[in-house]
C-alpha cells in the first residue's frame, strides 16, 4: 500500500432467485448515483475484513467473500488516488431475512437487478469493468466456491529465548497481537473448520479464531514442523479429506510445511502447478493464503488465490 492512496474495498454481492442470478446494486443518497457497496478502509483492517464489515453496514446483509472480482483504481477530487478491491459475495436467503437494512441518508435504496440490467444502470465505468470480470466466472460455471485458507502462525518467541521444547514455544507479544488482528480476515472468508498443527505457537494463533466461532480447534501432528522435519507429515491426506468436505477451512502450520500443503492443494483440485504455489507459500508470519476452489466441481482446479499479509 503508498501512504498516498486511499483504499477501500467491497463486492458484487449476489443472488439466484428461481434459476436466475440477480446482483446486488445500491443508490446511494447523496451522490444520486447507482454503484456496489464498498467503503474505506478503517485503522488497522485488512482489506477482507473492510469489505465484509461495509457489505454488512450498507445492505444489512452478512456474507462470506468468494473469489477477488478486481481492483478499481480512480482520481479523486483531491487527486489523490482511490483504490478498490472487490471480492464475489453470495448473499443467502438466511442473511437476506436477517437483514435489518432500511433506507437512510447514505443509502436510498436497494436494487437486486439480473446482470444486463445491472450493467446498464451503474453509474460508473470502473464498476462496470468489475461486474464485468464477476459476469467472466458465471460463464466459466466457478461461482459458488470455498475457501481453503494456509495460515502461518504468528510470530514466536525466539529459540534462542526459550529452554523448552520447540513444539512448546509460544508466541511472541507482537505475536499475540498478529492473532487477534486475523480474526476478521478470516471470518470475512467465512472459515468454519479451524486444523492446526499441534504446536503451541500455531494452537495459540488460531485460538482467537476458535473463541470467536465457538469452535475447537482440531490438532493434527500431519501439518506439523516436528513430523515434517521427521519425515512422517502428511499434508496429501489433510488437503484430501477439506477439499472433498467443500467447506471453509483454516489449516495453520509452520513455514517449512506450507510449500507441501500448497502443492498437495494443486495436486487435489488437478491445478497447473507453477511460481504463483512458491508465492502463496512463502508466507511472513500471520499471513495467510487463501485458494478458492469450486463448489460444483473441486476438481476443477483453483479457481483463485490470494495471500493476506496482517498489519501489526
Amino acid at each position: 500500500m503508498t501512504e498516498t492512496a486511499v483504499y477501500a474495498a467491497g463486492g458484487v454481492v449476489w443472488r439466484v432467485v428461481d434459476a436466475k442470478l440477480r446482483v446486488l446494486l445500491i443508490h446511494r443518497t447523496r451522490y444520486r448515483d447507482v454503484t456496489l457497496p464498498k467503503g474505506k478502509v478503517d485503522p488497522g483492517e485488512m482489506l477482507a475484513e473492510t469489505a465484509a464489515r461495509e457489505i454488512f453496514e450498507e445492505t444489512g446483509i452478512r456474507v462470506s467473500l468468494g473469489v477477488p472480482v478486481g481492483v478499481s483504481r480512480y482520481r479523486l477530487p483531491s487527486k489523490r488516488t482511490k483504490i478498490v478491491h472487490y471480492w464475489a459475495a453470495e448473499a443467502t436467503d438466511a442473511a437476506i431475512r436477517a437483514s435489518a437494512f432500511v433506507p437512510n441518508k447514505e443509502i436510498a435504496a436497494l436494487e437486486w437487478a439480473s446482470p444486463k440490467k445491472a450493467l446498464a444502470r451503474l453509474s460508473y465505468p470502473v464498476d462496470v469493468e468489475i461486474l464485468e470480470n464477476f459476469l467472466h466466472l458465471v460463464e466459466e460455471g466457478v461461482l459458488r466456491t470455498f475457501p481453503i485458507i494456509a495460515l502461518r502462525h504468528a510470530k514466536a518467541l525466539p529459540r534462542e529465548d526459550w529452554e523448552g521444547e520447540d513444539a512448546r514455544r509460544p508466541l511472541s507479544s507482537r505475536g499475540k497481537k498478529q492473532a487477534h488482528s486475523i480474526v476478521g480476515p478470516l471470518l470475512a472468508f467465512g472459515a468454519r473448520k479451524i486444523l492446526s498443527s499441534p504446536a503451541t505457537r500455531c494452537v495459540k494463533t488460531v485460538a482467537p479464531l476458535a473463541a470467536a466461532l465457538g469452535k475447537k480447534v482440531d490438532r493434527t501432528p500431519l501439518i506439523s514442523q516436528d513430523a515434517w522435519e521427521e519425515g512422517t507429515s502428511d499434508a496429501r491426506t489433510i488437503i484430501g479429506q477439506r477439499v472433498r468436505a467443500r467447506k471453509a477451512a483454516v489449516l495453520c502450520s509452520h513455514g517449512p510445511v506450507l510449500p507441501d500443503i500448497l502443492s498437495e492443494l494443486a495436486l487435489a483440485t488437478g491445478t497447473l502447478r507453477g511460481s504463483y504455489l512458491g508465492s502463496a507459500s512463502a508466507l511472513d508470519f500471520a499471513a495467510f493464503s487463501v485458494a478458492h476452489l469450486s463448489v460444483d466441481s473441486p476438481g476443477s482446479g483453483i479457481i483463485a488465490i490470494e495471500t493476506h499479509i496482517p498489519k501489526v
